[in-house]
């Protein structure tokens, strides 16, 4: 039988699955109309929880270079608690990227299995990506969706 964690990540991996196909937009967070990445992690949580993890303000498309403040990470520390070692991601957890060691993290996506993750892919929609070298070594930051009572 699998254990509640189990469950909650397939739940929240079947959330992230119900956005495929949405279109990318900048600042939107609603299913089938527009979302960017950090409208899917915020559209799956209301979803969870119930309402918005916070109230998040308008941001430039260039936000995380142009502040020199590493917000997303910042956001995820304060909703998600401590990060997890890479080695213990599993279906369902938070991804943050970055695309350089030196630079803020600035993508979020959906772990999906251990070669895939569902994201807002800008230019594009929501899809499903392998989990390629290219990308796994940009992961900042591997998070776990606090649970959600059963």
């Amino acid at each position: 039988m699998n254990s509640q964690r189990e469950r909650q990540g397939q739940r929240i991996v079947a959330l992230a699955e119900s956005w495929l196909g949405t279109p990318y937009r900048h600042l939107g967070a609603t299913r089938g109309v527009g979302c960017d990445c950090i409208g899917l992690i915020r559209g799956i949580w209301r979803e969870l929880y119930g309402g918005e993890p916070e109230p998040v303000p308008a941001y430039a498309p260039d936000w995380a270079e142009r502040s020199g403040e590493d917000r997303l990470m910042a956001a995820a520390l304060r909703l998600f608690g401590q990060p997890l070692a890479i080695a213990d991601a599993a279906p369902g957890d938070l991804l943050l990227f970055r695309w350089r060691a030196d630079c803020a993290a600035k993508h979020a996506g959906i772990l999906a299995g251990n070669t895939h993750f569902i994201h807002a892919y800008e230019r594009g929609s929501v899809m499903r990506s392998a989990l390629v070298p290219s990308w796994r070594r940009r992961i900042a930051g591997v998070f776990r969706f606090p649970d959600v009572a059963e």
